[in-house]
């Protein structure tokens, strides 16, 4: 039986007085986009860069590719690639030079000039690392973390930063990456790139799983009737007009309409939820239709959509910053 590309079960790292980890648990699939979602400070990066073997764990267990990645460092490094958001280049470093570099360090890499190419970094073969803008960089990070052909590849925010073009690029060659067969875990605070990419979705919070499962799971499908209106809205007066199995909740700002006055104020996101065995029918628009028009509310924007992965993440997280 093939085993997973990451297991992590019970998983505790401190600093000091600080549990950064509190016992998480979770895996990765072999040929799956596993992605780990949390707020600042909820525990990714102690844990990823526990699975990475940068740090060890206080307790617990981790196996990579079945491995300790402590222990088995040097048999896992070959097989494992990893995206660091920032640093680990030398700055004056020509980037196709040093991706030729890194590739020299495996026996059969991806060919560097391919993936300079695949990732829109040809032109710039011949610039130091320092003089590339942000976003080259990320991409530069990208190829190196992959030209070796990984079995496993750990990505920390690979498009912080990236034009929508190259964020595009980014994700066909992590779904190219999948359907290969390689493992990835993806962190990213996109809730969309969690969404369009992830075949698993582990949700962190105080370093703990809080939630875990496919997006559509997640999401669970349920439709949401969502509008605009005034911040002020008698949101009991509506919810008592609604069926039984519904209940209307505010989502925050929802920002201004193309062309809006700046001198008006930024109306209020709201969303009516039904169970899902009701689900968002003609009937209930309808009945909010009817009631904002009643009591004088002009509801814009009324649609009805699908609950979405930053949805949930709200609900689970909250919503203050942190």
């Amino acid at each position: 039986m093939e085993t997973a590309a990451v297991e992590a079960t019970d998983l505790v790292k401190r600093y000091g007085a600080t549990t950064a980890v509190a016992g998480l648990t979770f895996s990765a699939a072999r040929g799956a986009v596993t992605a780990l979602l949390g707020p600042n400070g909820a525990g990714k990066t102690s844990t990823v860069e526990t699975c990475e073997g940068f740090r060890r764990a206080d307790a617990g267990r981790v196996r990579v590719l079945g491995l300790d990645p402590g222990a088995d460092s040097a048999a896992l490094k070959p097989r494992v690639g990893v995206m660091l958001q920032s640093g680990g280049v030398p700055t004056g470093a020509r980037a196709g030079e040093w991706l030729r570099l890194v590739a020299s360090f495996h026996a059969h890499p991806v060919s560097p000039d391919v993936l300079l190419e695949r990732l829109g970094l040809l032109s710039a073969a011949a610039t130091p690392f320092r003089r590339l803008s942000g976003g080259q960089q990320q991409r530069l990070s990208l190829a190196a973390a992959v030209v070796g052909r990984p079995e496993l590849v750990f990505l920390d925010e690979p498009t912080a930063g990236l034009d929508p073009q190259a964020r595009h690029a980014t994700w066909d060659l992590i779904a190219e990456l999948r359907d290969s067969g390689v493992g990835v875990v993806l962190t990213t605070h996109y809730m969309e790139e969690a969404e369009r990419l992830a075949d698993h979705v582990v949700i962190i919070d105080h370093g703990r799983t809080v939630a875990a499962g496919a997006p559509s799971e997640l999401t669970d499908s349920r439709q949401e009737l969502r509008f605009r209106a005034d911040a002020d809205l008698d949101t009991a007066a509506l919810g008592a007009a609604l069926p039984s199995a519904a209940r209307i909740e505010r989502r925050g700002e929802g920002g201004r309409e193309p062309g809006e006055g700046r001198g008006r104020a930024p109306r209020t996101e709201y969303a009516v939820t039904a169970e899902a065995c009701e689900g968002v029918g003609p009937e209930l628009v309808a009945t909010v239709g009817t009631w904002c028009a009643a009591n004088g509310v002009s509801p814009e924007g009324l649609r009805v959509q699908r609950r979405s992965l930053e949805d949930v993440f709200l609900e689970l997280t909250g919503r203050d910053l942190r």
